[in-house]
């Protein structure tokens, strides 16, 4: 009984019709680049001190001298959560005209009673000056991050079940939507509170989109193309996407007007709901063989080329070949194999995730302009993953991605001996950590891909880029944690990949091996004493 690739092999492929599904999947992918990255201009934090009351009645020389000044790094500036007593500076202005005559420094302090004010050099708002997420609130700005993984988290777990039940299609274009619709209703956020919610929404939908997009095409290209597509095309789409959020939000300062302008560029898409068609595979896993027909004989059509007379027979024979039995989370663990697999591979995830979101994220605390050095952060993910697909080409996977992680992290380490006067080399260095992690993650799908069965194989897929949703929830409060000491994030991230380097060589090669179609067919990890459960998959 022939599988689905053998039946449809002779669309070829790469004619017209792969070509088409190719680039329009790709292209849906284009505002995933910059839909989550906003936040890094929606939520950056401008300079800001404390709001003096203007009622007081003070000279412009004791207005001066109203904010202490505190040592932040290496010089002295005015504080950013702390003011003088108004109370004890308006009676002593009243004595001394002159603040030179008085030693302030012996003054009470005070928080910012009356709310702070923001410097519009850089921008016109951000929430941040929007909703006062400084000081003792300045927790809320990393959160909103989180909140937006913790959607994608959820989105994870459901857009399988989801895509299974209705339809790679409806999945892709309903969360397309969510995503559009939700960052546009965004931009009337009354409080923190609502924007987060809505955040949720878009990181849900964001998900989604992505798997949906790389399922859909997945099913829809043979196996070279599909290679291709999974590490190059699509990911340099979302590249490309990620490139045009500083470029864009370079001209628009407010991020009410940010926000709805990205999120415009959904409704471009609504057309393609008419060139992109359902999933054969899909189609014939539900029994619906008429659908799947003409879809392929469309295919056929626009490749030049005549489907077998028997096309038919072989859709129901198909359907018949079809897998009955369902799996759950415990087969990934049946064995002490497969239970050290897992759990490296976990890790491995969860790491790489928050490193490379980490450091997207970090773009405003390097040296130098804010918008030139996301727009490097974008740009360097390009040639990562064309490296990537290079690597998978001829390497090892085992050492291509060991080599890749532990190099990226090995350069972050770099960076707490670079002195002041050297930050742009410090700025270089961690746009090589993020090549190296780009490069790594890329290679990841496909090991993951290829280390389980087919039995279990999407769904050791869908678990592992669950646990890498962790990850991400964490990487906004590792640069949170830069308040405390500078050079702390960048150790943290550092010794975390290079640990899930030295993780990955115990994982067996999976290079030139076939796939592997029941459990009892996985290699085994060095070192694990396998002991195969009596109920092994089949």
């Amino acid at each position: 009984m022939r599988d689905y690739d053998e039946i449809t092999a002779f669309l070829g492929e790469w004619g017209p019709y792969q070509k088409i599904i190719f680039f329009l999947l790709s292209l849906s992918i284009f505002p995933n680049g910059f839909c989550g990255l906003s936040i890094v201009f929606v939520g950056d934090i401008p300079e800001h001190r404390c709001l003096i009351p203007g009622n007081l009645n003070l000279s412009e020389a004791w207005m001066n001298r109203t904010i202490p000044l505190e040592q932040d790094k290496d010089k002295l500036q005015y504080s950013k959560c702390r003011r003088y007593r108004l109370d004890v500076i308006r009676n002593l202005s009243e004595i001394f005209p002159d603040p030179d005559s008085v030693n302030i420094s012996e003054v009470g302090q005070e928080p910012c009673l009356d709310g702070w004010v923001y410097s519009k050099e850089q921008y016109i708002s951000t929430i941040v000056s929007e909703w006062d997420l400084v000081c003792n609130d300045d927790w809320k700005g990393p959160f909103v991050m989180s909140v937006f993984f913790m959607g994608v988290l959820v989105g994870s777990l459901c857009c399988g079940q989801l895509s299974d039940r209705f339809g790679r299609k409806i999945v892709l274009f309903g969360t397309m939507a969510i995503q559009s619709g939700f960052s546009i209703v965004q931009m009337f956020s009354p409080n923190w509170e609502i924007f987060c919610f809505l955040n949720f929404l878009v990181g849900f939908g964001q998900i989604s989109n992505y798997v949906a997009a790389f399922v859909l095409g997945s099913e829809h290209l043979r196996k070279n193309i599909r290679v291709i597509f999974g590490t190059v095309g699509i990911s340099i789409f979302y590249a490309v996407g990620y490139m045009i959020l500083p470029l864009i939000a370079y001209f628009l300062r407010s991020w009410r007007i940010l926000l709805f302008t990205l999120s415009l560029s959904g409704l471009v898409y609504i057309p393609l709901w008419w060139f992109i068609p359902k999933s054969p595979r899909w189609l014939i896993s539900k029994g619906r063989i008429q659908e799947a027909e003409a879809i392929l004989q469309y295919a056929a059509k626009k490749n030049g080329v005549n489907p077998p007379v028997m096309l038919i027979n072989d859709l129901k024979l198909e359907v018949m070949r079809h897998e009955k039995k369902h799996y759950s989370v415990i087969d990934m663990f049946r064995n002490r194999n497969m239970q050290a697999i897992g759990v490296i591979n976990i890790v491995v995830w969860m790491f790489t995730s928050a490193g490379y979101f980490a450091l997207s994220l970090s773009t405003p605390n390097l040296h130098g302009d804010d918008y030139l050095n996301c727009f490097i952060s974008a740009v360097v993910e390009v040639p990562a993953y064309v490296t990537a697909w290079l690597f998978l080409q001829r390497s090892s996977r085992r050492f291509s991605l060991s080599g890749s992680l532990f190099l990226g992290g090995v350069v972050l380490f770099f960076i707490r001996l670079m002195s002041s006067n050297l930050s742009a080399f410090s700025t270089a260095l961690v746009m090589i950590g993020k090549f190296c992690t780009t490069i790594a993650f890329a290679i990841l799908y496909v090991y993951t891909v290829e280390l389980y069965p087919t039995t279990i194989r999407n769904l050791s897929v869908g678990v592992s880029s669950m646990f890498s949703r962790v990850g991400s929830i964490c990487s906004p409060y590792i640069f949170y944690l830069g308040i405390h000491y500078d050079f702390l994030p960048y150790i943290l991230i550092g010794g975390s990949t290079v640990f899930s380097a030295i993780l990955v060589l115990f994982l067996p090669e999976t290079l030139n091996v076939p796939l592997p179609e029941t459990i009892n067919q996985m290699q085994k990890i060095k070192g694990a004493n396998c002991v195969n459960t009596q109920n092994s998959i089949s």
